[in-house]
């Protein structure tokens, strides 16, 4: 297992103070870490619900990454929640 540091944007980072979390991923896609942290959240915050992981993105500190993606070889991303407005 992968151990990857996941910085919290937008809503998510009401989860932990220090708006990051270490997320342990079998695989090294970003679907992977999705598919992990899907799992988190239903055991350490039910009442977060899991319906935003589907609709926001991941990125390290260059571009946005596709699930199909590798994750970054640093072992740090940053989950980003979809936004509105102008």
């Amino acid at each position: 297992m992968k151990q990857v540091q996941v910085q919290l944007f937008g809503v998510f980072s009401e989860l932990e103070p220090g708006r990051e979390i270490i997320v342990a991923v079998a695989g090294g896609q970003v679907a992977d870490l999705r598919r992990a942290l899907r799992e988190l959240l239903v055991q350490r915050w039910p009442q977060f619900g899991t319906g935003l992981l589907d609709r926001s993105a991941f990125a390290d500190e260059q571009r946005v990454l596709r699930d199909h993606e590798a994750l970054p070889q640093s072992g740090q991303i940053a989950i980003l929640p979809p936004v509105s407005g102008g």
